[in-house]
């Protein structure tokens, strides 16, 4: 029996004030049986539940597609709820019952006449020199009961709305981080229950965040604009059918409010005794309040969130109390994080605590800060007395292990601190465990890294003085973080900034959203984020419109590339960051020894592949045409200028063959000299990194696509320096920024530029799900329509295994290495799906048992082929066990370690 389930508009279940007028729709089976196929399916969109009052259909059509299912000729209306539900038919023509009842509900759409206007506190409410920030409030009476209520809002600056004293929706840090200028998201809120008839009221906090605040390491103020405002309008229905709309206007009022700092980097200054107790209730007298005052702005920027927001994901107690030898009181919660700490205190009035923030201890056992630059990450707060108080931030957050505490009365209470766990609320899809608890550790820490930095934007680090959407890290992560997440939503705003904040001539700048010098642009490998960024969404879940989206910016960047080069289809000009951090970087560099040309021409003939795949995947047969050809003239230059006549690679560096492998761009005979010359490369190193950010993401990847395996495993199982493992055996718990950030003394590599929660080396992630659990889509099927299935053991692990929740359902891999030699396989296949399965080390189609059968009497197999040490098969949906004696192609397992 199959059933319809897990519906979904927009990637998103029940979505409430998206912005799409032509939204998609996508589902997914349920099937106990194997190899089970949609045929046809039929989706109606109703204005009621019961779908009395159908607005659209789409009868049955013929087609597999269950995902991204656009609504032919249907487009959506402002601040309105669609239900819908959808029904299908199976390979063999059989119609299930109608899923569920879903539902989806539209924002203030752009281009809308908002009836609110931007209201500010006046100027001289608060001196210059202060860093206080107001409060805005209002009171509205309701004549009757409310049947359905929505805040539709936004502001210059970040902002918080409170209905009759209740915090209104559970997001923070909105509207968050856009390129201003051209984006500004506007949220959504259900305020039915908060409402009444009679007399209500509504407040707003208004803070600096990322708008009027400090961004950056010299201390700039102020990029977007130098007044916080806000943009509210909420939409009541009576149970009558009439309807009323409160806004922001003229009659509202301000004053300061208790918060007397409040910063990003630098953290919050909270005095309790300057609050204003019932600010928000209907029954507050606002005596002495002053009038606020109307601004102008541009709407035509306003769109609904196209992200999802940042909620409070979890919380962590502290795992110990330390007094550290500078007589330090601290507190340990035992794992780098972002987020903010919520504490409880007794004290009386006036009393002043403090929290400062840092990631590790020096090697003496001290609090450590200097790795934060200029970020003071440091939270004040003045009690009011009178009992106990309890408090957590609004507009700041932190990047911390340990806690510092000054002014807490003793004796400190574990108990009373937490660590609030804040980022984007992306859905978790990702999941890999292995035989080695080393390597599940470093899995831990890259998926810390995700959490850390994709609050809002994807940053570099969450800590120090400067936390920017670095174009380079991002390119280099996106594919890990897609196995781990649902990143499509949270990648789609942020490259929406990106080309927003591209320049006319196709210049693509270092961080997104923009907020350096007019000068900092255009490096290879950063900028190429522009194509490899949609390109990778695209294969990860078959989202063609990201494509057509970001077709335009990605085209510009490819055409600024071409006019760069001094030599033709050569990118050899210009400030490039190179392989940044590359070990091999001569003393007291930054950038490793790769020629920086070469590593820019490779990636100028790595993006015009991706886009002439797009071309392709879009239809655009003259530009794919046009892009084949520049990417052989491309890859023409970059072999003569950086391969010698007898097919030997100029730079002598681990990254440059990685790049020149990886990317394709040697023929034949060049390949095989390049591939076995890294192996000797790293026959030198003994096995050890030289790479830096550009090469170590795709290393491992060419190791084991080239049949250097058990070479790509020693890379991944060293424990010394330098290795993904050495901060692990030094007790990291997230991604490091350096591979020795700390020293085997305990020293530390650098004060200036040592983040502990930097998510670039986290790349190997994607090597983990791909080549060690062996979980692949198709590119060619998208999105998991077709999946590989392709494990890769090697020496050092006895069991791997990995899934992930796509939009088709969970695809998952485990192999496990018995002592006797026998390989066991498990796989699952979600319905509406195929998997081509590659057994590795399976001698023949005849040694192998599924599920206790004879592998060509299996159910649901399509097809087998037979290949030296490997035997692929081709399935349908279901769940699969292989059985069979493992032969190793080349090294053997013999001895490895249970």
């Amino acid at each position: 029996m199959v059933h319809v389930v897990d519906l979904r508009c927009e990637y998103r279940k029940n979505p409430v004030g998206i912005g799409e007028k032509h939204p998609r729709i996508s589902w997914r089976l349920e099937a106990e049986e194997r190899a089970v196929k949609q045929s046809a399916y039929e989706i109606e969109v109703a204005e009621d539940d019961r779908f009395t009052r159908t607005i659209w259909r789409s009868g049955r059509v013929d087609s597999e597609q269950s995902v991204h299912v656009a609504l032919e000729h249907f487009e959506a209306e402002s601040c309105k709820r669609y239900f819908y539900r959808v029904r299908v038919w199976d390979g063999n023509g059989d119609s299930t019952e109608w899923s569920d009842t879903a539902l989806w509900e539209t924002g203030m759409l752009q281009g809308e006449t908002w009836k609110a206007e931007w209201i500010a506190a006046p100027a001289d409410l608060l001196p210059d020199d202060s860093a206080r920030l107001p409060l805005l409030r209002a009171g509205f009476h309701l004549k009757a009961a409310v049947k359905r209520a929505r805040i539709y809002a936004t502001a210059l600056g970040l902002y918080e709305l409170e209905v009759n004293g209740r915090r209104v929706g559970d997001s923070y840090f909105t509207p968050g981080w856009t390129s201003y200028g051209h984006t500004l998201q506007t949220q959504t809120y259900d305020v039915t229950e908060m409402l009444r008839a009679g007399e209500n009221a509504i407040g707003a906090w208004l803070g600096n965040g990322w708008y009027k605040g400090d961004l950056g390491w010299s201390g700039k103020g102020c990029l977007y604009g130098d007044r916080l405002a806000l943009l509210m309008q909420m939409h009541v229905l009576y149970e009558d059918g009439s309807e009323e709309t409160v806004v922001t206007d003229r009659s509202w009022k301000c004053a300061p409010g208790p918060i007397r700092m409040a910063e990003i980097y630098h953290g919050e200054t909270y005095d309790a005794r300057l609050e204003l107790s019932g600010w928000s209730r209907a029954d507050y007298k606002a005596e002495g309040w002053a009038d606020v005052e109307v601004i102008d702005q541009d709407n035509s920027r306003l769109t609904p969130q196209i992200n999802e927001p940042v909620k409070k994901i979890q919380t962590l107690k502290p795992v110990g109390k330390i007094r550290t030898p500078k007589g330090e009181t601290v507190i340990d919660f035992g794992q780098n994080l972002v987020g903010w700490v919520r504490f409880r205190l007794t004290a009386e009035a006036g009393t002043e605590v403090k929290l400062m923030h840092a990631e590790v201890l020096d090697q003496e056992g001290n609090f450590y800060t200097e790795n934060l630059r200029k970020a003071k990450q440091t939270v004040h707060y003045f009690c009011k007395g009178g009992g106990e108080e309890i408090y957590e931030p609004r507009f700041t957050f932190q990047g911390f292990r340990y806690v510092r505490l000054i002014g807490f009365p003793e004796p400190i209470d574990l108990a009373s601190f937490e660590a609030v766990v804040l980022h984007s609320d992306m859905e978790m899809t990702g999941r890999f465990e292995c035989s080695d608890p080393l390597i599940n550790q470093l899995q831990s820490n890259i998926l810390w890294g995700l959490k850390g930095n994709f609050l809002d934007v994807p940053t570099d680090c969450p800590q120090r003085d400067e936390r920017l959407g670095w174009t380079g890290d991002a390119q280099m992560f996106i594919g890990t973080s897609a196995y781990l997440a649902n990143v499509a939503p949270f990648f789609t705003k942020w490259l929406g900034d990106l080309a927003a904040d591209q320049r006319e001539d196709g210049a693509v700048p270092f961080v997104v959203p923009h907020v350096l010098n007019d000068s900092d642009y255009a490096s290879a490998a950063w900028g190429d984020a522009a194509v490899i960024c949609p390109w990778t969404l695209y294969v990860s879940y078959g989202d063609a419109r990201i494509l057509e989206r970001q077709y335009a910016s990605m085209q510009k960047w490819v055409s600024y590339i071409l006019a760069q080069g001094e030599q033709e289809y050569l990118w050899n000009t210009g400030f490039h960051f190179g392989d940044w951090l590359g070990l091999d970087a001569k003393s007291g560099d930054y950038v490793g020894a790769t020629e920086r040309d070469l590593i820019a021409s490779a990636f100028y003939a790595y993006s015009v592949s991706l886009l002439r795949k797009t071309a392709g995947v879009l239809g655009k047969t003259e530009d794919e045409a046009v892009y084949g050809e520049l990417e052989e003239r491309v890859m023409e230059a970059f072999r003569s200028e950086f391969v010698t006549p007898s097919g030997r690679l100029s730079a002598s560096t681990q990254t440059a063959h990685v790049l020149a492998l990886m990317f394709g761009l040697l023929d034949e005979t060049a390949e095989r000299r390049a591939a076995d010359k890294l192996k000797k490369l790293l026959e030198d190193s003994k096995h050890h990194l030289t790479t830096g950010f550009v090469g170590t993401p795709y290393i491992n990847h060419v190791l084991s696509r080239y049949g250097m395996n058990d070479d790509a495993y020693r890379l991944l199982l060293q424990k010394d320096y330098p290795s993904w493992l050495y901060p692990v055996t030094k007790g990291a718990t997230t991604i490091w920024e350096h591979w020795d950030g700390i020293k085997e003394d305990g020293s530390f590599w650098s004060k200036d530029m040592n983040s502990f929660n930097h998510y670039a080396y986290g790349a190997v992630g994607d090597w983990l799900y791909k080549t060690v659990a062996g979980i692949q889509t198709d590119e060619r099927a998208p999105g998991y329509k077709k999946i590989v299935i392709a494990p890769q053991p090697g020496d050092g692990l006895t069991w791997a295994e990995g899934s992930i929740e796509t939009l088709y359902g969970q695809v998952r891999s485990a192999w496990k290495m018995e002592g006797d030699g026998t390989m066991r396989l498990e796989v699952t296949v979600p319905p509406n799906t195929t998997a081509e399965i590659r057994l590795p080390g399976a001698a023949s189609a005849s040694a192998v048992k599924e599920s206790g059968e004879a592998l060509r009497k299996a159910a649901g197999l399509q097809r087998v082929s037979e290949a030296p040490a490997e035997v692929a098969v081709e399935v349908g949906s279901g769940e699969y066990f292989f059985v069979y004696p493992f032969q190793q192609a080349g090294a053997s397992l013999a001895g490895i370690s249970q």
